[in-house]
């Protein structure tokens, strides 16, 4: 199992300060000074059946579900979404891209919290969205993440992936890249992770055009 804190005599994740400069730096696009979370957040042909998939989802439910938004970047997605949920939290690492979120979106059953999602508690709901964040992880960050999600019942997972063969999880440094141009990408149910869940399946998968390989999103009821 590995440790649910870092060590404090080892180096920090770069995560935080990483993801800090990816918006300062419009490193996923957008005009100078706007927060842009990426094509994958924007483009209609990647986000429409994203949407159609995960609505359908959630207003399976009499109950409309709690949603976590683990990772909201820009909360592009997570407002298209507010609608089918009884509640959303919203959270992101970048301090300032949630302060900006609490101003441009408001509503009753939203909130936004500023949160290192390996380092600290996750909030708690019914679902987790976990929308191409694990990609950008290291494997021990993706590890201690998964660990927590168990809180869940149902844990809606984003990936962007190679197509075809392709070896899973090839460690990384956390960051703006992801595991792609080593044809690689993160699959849970591989080692070193070897994730165990009561049932899943495959929601949707399509082709993305600019960087290759697909973009896949999977449904997981946990334990």
């Amino acid at each position: 199992m590995v440790k649910m804190a870092q060590d404090s005599n080892k180096t920090p994740w770069p995560t935080k300060e990483a993801m800090e400069q990816v918006y300062t730096l419009n490193l996923w696009g957008g005009n100078k000074g706007e927060f842009y979370s990426g094509d994958g957040s924007h483009n209609s042909s990647i986000v429409a059946p994203y949407i159609k998939v995960v609505s359908e989802f959630l207003t399976s439910f009499e109950v409309p579900l709690k949603l976590v938004d683990l990772g909201c970047g820009d909360f592009n997605i997570g407002n298209q979404l507010l609608k089918f949920s009884g509640t959303l939290t919203a959270v992101d690492v970048v301090e300032s891209l949630i302060d900006r979120n609490k101003k441009k979106f408001q509503a009753n059953n939203l909130s936004f919290i500023n949160l290192d999602i390996s380092k600290e508690v996750l909030p708690k709901g019914d679902c987790a969205i976990l929308r191409q964040v694990l990609q950008h992880l290291s494997n021990e960050e993706v590890q201690i993440i998964i660990d927590k999600l168990s809180i869940y019942k149902y844990v809606i997972l984003t990936e962007h992936v190679p197509k075809g063969d392709f070896l899973p999880n090839i460690d990384q440094i956390s960051g703006q890249g992801i595991r792609l141009k080593k044809n690689s990408g993160i699959n849970l149910f591989e080692p070193p992770f070897n994730l165990r869940v009561k049932n899943f399946r495959e929601l949707v998968s399509v082709d993305e055009l600019k960087w290759k390989g697909k973009i896949v999103t999977t449904l997981l009821e946990m334990y």
